[in-house]
């Protein structure tokens, strides 16, 4: 069955989808994967030093990862957050339209993101220099620079299993999940 974003039935499957594999699967987790998701937002949720940066930011943050098939990564990605005056509501990969109408949207190549997850680029100097953009107000990115810092180190916490350095052959028995994962919840 297919479902639609923001209903609560496509909430629900997806919720339930990343609740059980979080539950069967051992870390390090494969990136944009369910689980994955799921731990980094349950990170988020238990910082502390996030909830006091965060105070006052309110919206949606997207990141979108562009597509690189040599990776196995053969559609955008759009990692949606959800926070609210220091508290991550949710995190969830989105369809692109969803992803798009985000308050912000920061993209860049998944090289960038790499770089920018474990710690090579700041995300809000990759914003500066243009190794990543950014779509929404720039003045509230720079407000909460800290904030936005702290979400990439949680990131970074989540125990990874990053694309580019799965073999060919993971890659390959991964993509029917991705395929399902993009049939299932329209992304």
């Amino acid at each position: 069955m297919t479902y639609k974003y923001g209903t609560p039935e496509w909430e629900e499957s997806f919720s339930t989808i990343m609740n059980d594999l979080y539950d069967v699967e051992s870390p390090p987790y494969i990136m944009g994967a369910p689980s994955w998701i799921l731990a980094w937002e349950k990170l988020i949720q238990a910082d502390d030093q996030y909830r006091q940066l965060g105070q006052g930011w309110e919206g949606t943050v997207v990141i979108h990862i562009e597509a690189e098939p040599s990776v196995g990564l053969d559609d955008d990605m759009y990692l949606l957050m959800d926070l609210w005056h220091g508290d991550c509501r949710s995190v969830r990969l989105v369809p692109k339209d969803v992803g798009e109408a985000a308050d912000f949207v920061i993209t860049g190549k998944y090289e960038r993101w790499k770089q920018v997850m474990i710690k090579e680029l700041d995300v809000v100097k990759g914003m500066m220099q243009g190794k990543v953009k950014l779509r929404g107000d720039l003045p509230t990115i720079v407000r909460y620079a800290k904030a936005s810092t702290r979400l990439v180190d949680l990131v970074g916490e989540v125990p990874t299993i990053r694309l580019d350095e799965m073999a060919p052959e993971e890659i390959e028995a991964f993509k029917p999940w991705i395929e399902f994962f993009r049939e299932e919840w329209e992304l």
